[in-house]
């Protein structure tokens, strides 16, 4: 038996989204990214003396979201703490957070776990989420800039973020995969944060211990850091099992310390001890007063929820038939699904609709480094397209090229550009039969073999009718008319 069967992992994440506020959480300093270093900065924001903090009312409404969006218990009285703590990119010598009244408590994110057979659906199981609170981020140190040097910038330093702490119920690195991308996912569709992990705008920490399988007891945990992709999520925690079993295995103790994960090596090393960790001495901020949540404010925000990525699943796989596989790549991205949604306005062929977003669509975009939204073509357009298909008008080969000379000529009607391609398909049945006769004559042997029950070669002939049309024939058409002569 492999030692690593014998355990079970334990892993809890804590997701840091940093919301995008147009300003700091307690300053009017901007939140924007990638400003020189130490501009977006005040008197506020490095904690002058006779400064004091005032609250984004914003940030407050994107943790309602977020938590109406998880299915968390909102709370109604919020008060604000000091985690003190000294860092050189920490200004104040202390962060505002949430200590013991987290904004959003409860509620949950929803993975897909494949399975092993191919035929069989993947399994949904929830992560519950312990809470969910506001606080800010801390400033940025560069380690790789100067050798000599430790360089501080300061912009960061008090923009807004939710913590989002999920409960250790998730059992392995393909999980915590999983969970990470629904989570990015999820606030994407809300537009309180892009998820993008390489700026730092979406950061992860894993707690990950391991045990004998069955027990109910936790092991030593480790907290592993500094993981600025999902993949690295995936590497990390993968590292970290692997790393935890083998001392267990050995006879050794797993110490519980915190952990950073170096990307080029794959691996995990030791930051500090837990042992060691600072007492944050939490105390009530001071200089701000408590948010008061009222139901009126939640049921504004309720109000405007936007559809979420599991609503447009469900309503895809069952409104318009999709395959889960279709409507799992296509609510991928917000902007895809809606202007999906959007398509379907102008089509009733949904299946159609959503091979040509997955297709060439998608395609077109990766090739040109493009979002959706800048796609040069409208949704009728492509509607239009497909009622051409649909009509037996032009083949599905042709509509390739068709699609596009109509991203070179965005305002010319497809039908327009299928004729002047010349390749709306012939279906006048006279000319398609002078073809059907033409091919069977080019093959008499075969003709023989069809009619003894070798009906196989019924795509001989078609091929041929395909290359006697230039590829114009309409197959459906063509197809018929040559059953019906080889049955003569």
């Amino acid at each position: 038996m492999n030692p690593s069967e014998k355990y079970e992992p334990v892993i809890g994440l804590e997701v840091h989204i940093q919301l995008l506020t147009k300003s700091k959480a307690y300053s009017s300093d901007p939140a924007e990214f990638g400003a020189s270093p130490n501009t977006n900065v005040s008197v506020i924001t490095l904690g002058h003396p006779g400064t004091l903090p005032r609250f984004n009312e914003k940030a407050a409404e994107f943790a309602v979201l977020l938590g109406l969006a998880c299915k968390s218990e909102i709370r109604k009285e919020n008060r604000f703490a000091r985690k003190n703590y000294f860092y050189p990119d920490l200004p104040k010598g202390y962060q505002i957070t949430q200590f013991d009244t987290p904004i959003c408590t409860g509620g949950f994110i929803k993975i897909k776990i494949p399975v092993g057979a191919e035929n069989l659906q993947p399994q949904q199981k929830k992560i519950s989420i312990t809470r969910i609170h506001l606080e800010e981020d801390a400033g940025k140190s560069i380690h790789d800039i100067d050798p000599f040097h430790t360089l501080v910038d300061l912009n960061r330093a008090g923009v807004p973020l939710l913590e989002m702490v999920s409960e250790p119920e998730i059992r392995s690195a393909d999980e915590a995969y999983q969970y990470v991308s629904e989570v990015r996912k999820l606030v994407r569709y809300l537009g309180i944060c892009d998820g993008n992990m390489e700026e730092g705008s979406l950061r992860c920490d894993a707690n990950i211990s391991v045990r004998i399988k069955g027990e109910k007891e936790f092991g030593k945990k480790v907290e592993v850091k500094n993981m600025n992709s999902i993949r690295n999520v995936h590497r990390a925690i993968e590292h970290e099992i692997k790393r935890q079993i083998e001392i267990i295995e050995a006879g050794e103790t797993v110490h519980q310390d915190t952990r950073s994960f170096d990307a080029p090596t794959g691996t995990t090393f030791s930051m500090r001890s837990k042992e060691m960790a600072h007492d944050y001495r939490y105390f009530t901020e001071p200089d701000l007063p408590p948010l008061m949540v009222t139901e009126d404010f939640i049921n504004g925000i309720r109000k405007k929820m936007p559809p979420l990525p599991e609503e447009l699943f469900l309503k895809f796989t069952s409104q318009y038939s999709l395959s889960e596989y279709d409507a799992d790549v296509i609510t991928e991205s917000k902007e895809t699904a809606l202007w999906f949604e959007e398509l379907c306005a102008h089509t009733k062929n949904f299946k159609a609709a959503a091979n040509f977003v997955i297709g060439p669509i998608k395609s077109w975009l990766n090739e040109n480094g493009e979002e959706i939204n800048s796609f040069p073509l409208r949704q009728k357009p492509v509607a239009l397209l497909i009622a051409l298909i649909d009509a037996g008008k032009i083949s599905n080969t042709a509509a390739q090229s068709i699609f596009k000379e109509m991203i070179s000529h965005p305002e010319e009607n497809p039908e327009a550009i299928a004729s002047r391609l010349n390749l709306i398909q012939e279906s006048d049945t006279g000319m398609l039969n002078e073809y059907v006769k033409q091919a069977i004559a080019k093959y008499p042997d075969k003709v023989s073999e069809y009619k003894s029950g070798k009906v196989g070669l019924i795509g001989l002939f078609m091929g041929e009718v395909m290359k006697l049309s230039g590829g114009k024939a309409d197959p459906k058409v063509a197809s018929k008319l040559m059953k019906e002569e080889l049955e003569k």
